[in-house]
């Protein structure tokens, strides 16, 4: 899902008939990390779903109501509480702004067409790229001007984006989670540096590799830099999430050995080469982990690896693979994020369609459900919807192929959602998949997901809710984040039963209409018949006890 992350899916599979699976040009392109530029829930899910809808503390009416949610019948189709997100790429201009130099009216015109577009979806996420490269996709005391605004690496566009983007996303009940590359450090070793730019000022921080500069993992100066970058973003800007990648150590390319031989020799302590590397990306997952979880602890940090852990042939615990493997190729070891919980999240990227025999969906998908099963780590599934059309693979050929993506996610209870590379193609919506997922999968709204870190309290529940002249109206709640609005058909409440009703009517989506920012007047247009209810939503996401509509 980075910028070449979605491309790359192409040559880690290059020995086993990867090839087929993509095409080539720059690793840049086609984002979280398919490399894809260069062309490469039943019962279970209910139980899942029951506890994180809030009401897990309390006092009796709400561990009442929790326990008969918990009794309620639910549905793996109209999950209550699942991310569903798009990655917006910025470098190279691959999904915004489309080209560099636009004024400041056209880049927030193309802004809002993509986020409309995700809200036509039923979407409630974005990652966006505001760091692709050491540079800066908003106002910063510590890098420069990316050069995908204006043009040129350093020049103020005149603006601060990033305010814009967070307000107009929050506006339209999105997450806004800032992605961030930790060691690219330009996008071309033969690149003119800004005067100020960290790997100008300290040259001694980058290796140059097969035409990249990279900053060094191996440099405790590197770690301690890009944690201040990110945490500067954390404090400044009212982000929800912050996001890496699958871009640590470079992807392997024409075999050329990285030169990290002096920052071994001084910080190794006897590791292998391999183990160090590896422990590098380790320390600084810890160390960014903590820095956000200080700064503000409601903001959520997580990862989106390459596809591929490990190969069986290479470790019994692997996943029934044959394809390049992030822990021994670019010293990414998802499984340890996971043991040491420095990650609220997981995102792998599963580029590849059911059936291809190096790195097939319905091999991987069960491998990252077993992954993350009883460790309190959310698991999300990048999916390539910018494969969807590609004429090198029969099986993206098919409208059908993505949408069987998520009807098998529902199998596993630890799957909490979706998030799609990349922008670009959620305007374009090839073969109409889009049309397909939203009807077979995405009929009604749902929450988002409640990292088990959070705090589970209830905020307080709406009041004054009225249902009058097809109107719904509720009073304003100064701690909202936004309000979920339910219906239940007519028949289905009141009586002896009503408070374990409302529960079973707030169980799953099925009766979910809306999900209402508070940002908007507190009202709803409800023409439907049938008995209405409001739920107040923090911006953790714990939910209140349902308000009934007098």
């Amino acid at each position: 899902m980075t910028d070449r992350g979605h491309r790359r899916i192409g040559r880690p599979l290059i020995a086993t008939t990867a090839i087929a699976l993509l095409t080539g040009t720059a690793a840049y392109t086609f984002g979280p990390d398919a490399r894809a530029e260069q062309g490469a829930r039943g019962s279970a899910a209910a139980a899942k779903t029951t506890a994180k809808t809030g009401g897990r503390t309390g006092g009796k009416a709400t561990q009442a109501r929790s326990s008969a949610a918990a009794s309620c019948p639910t549905s793996a189709r109209f999950p209550k509480r699942q991310l569903r997100g798009v990655w917006i790429a910025t470098v190279r201009n691959l999904d915004w702004p489309s080209r560099p130099g636009l004024s400041r009216d056209r880049q927030r015109a193309e802004y809002l067409r993509i986020l409309d577009n995700a809200v036509k979806r039923r979407l409630n996420a974005v990652f966006v790229q505001v760091r692709p490269a050491s540079d800066a996709l908003y106002r910063s005391s510590l890098e420069p001007w990316s050069q995908w605004l204006t043009g040129t690496a350093g020049r103020d566009p005149g603006w601060d984006p990033l305010p814009f983007l967070v307000e107009e996303a929050h506006k339209r009940g999105l997450e806004f989670h800032a992605w961030f590359n930790p060691y690219r450090a330009a996008e071309s070793a033969a690149s003119e540096l800004p005067p100020g730019h960290p790997a100008r000022s300290h040259p001694d921080w980058t290796v140059k590799h097969e035409g990249g500069l990279y900053y060094n993992p191996g440099l405790p100066q590197v770690r301690d830099w890009v944690t201040r970058v990110v945490t500067d973003v954390v404090r400044r800007y009212d982000v929800d999430g912050v996001h890496f990648d699958d871009y640590f150590y470079p992807y392997p390319g024409k075999g050329t050995r990285f030169a990290d031989q002096a920052a071994f020799k001084k910080y190794g302590n006897g590791m292998k080469l391999a183990d160090w590397r590896r422990d590098n990306v380790n320390k600084l997952v810890g160390q960014v982990s903590a820095a956000v979880r200080e700064a503000k602890p409601y903001v959520k940090f997580g990862i989106s690896p390459f596809g591929i852990w490990r190969n069986k042939k290479e470790d019994p615990s692997g996943s029934n693979t044959s394809g390049m493997s992030a822990y021994d190729s670019i010293y990414a070891d998802a499984k340890a994020w996971i043991k040491a919980r420095s990650v609220d999240y997981v995102m792998p990227q599963l580029y590849w369609p059911r059936g291809f025999s190096a790195a097939a969906y319905e091999e991987l998908l069960p491998w990252w459900a077993g992954a993350v099963k009883g460790t309190g780590v959310d698991l999300y599934i990048g999916q390539a919807l910018y494969r969807v059309g590609s004429a090198d693979t029969p099986a993206w050929r098919k409208a059908g192929e993505l949408p069987s993506h998520l009807t098998l996610n529902r199998k596993y209870p630890e799957v909490g959602g979706d998030v799609y590379f990349s922008a670009r193609y959620l305007v374009s919506n090839p073969l109409s998949v889009l049309d397909r997922i939203v009807s077979q999968h995405y009929q009604r709204p749902a929450l988002l997901p409640l990292p088990e870190r959070f705090e589970a309290k209830p905020p307080a529940a709406p009041r004054g809710v009225r249902h009058a002249n097809g109107t719904l109206s509720w009073e304003a709640r100064p701690d909202a984040r936004a309000y979920a609005v339910y219906r239940a058909p007519a028949g289905k409440t009141g009586g002896a039963a009503a408070a374990a009703s409302s529960a079973c009517v707030t169980a799953d989506a099925r009766n979910l209409v809306a999900i209402v920012p508070a940002s908007d007047a507190p009202s709803y247009a409800a023409g439907g018949s049938g008995a209405y209810y409001v739920t107040t939503l923090d911006r953790l996401g714990n939910e209140s006890t349902p308000a009934p509509a007098r």
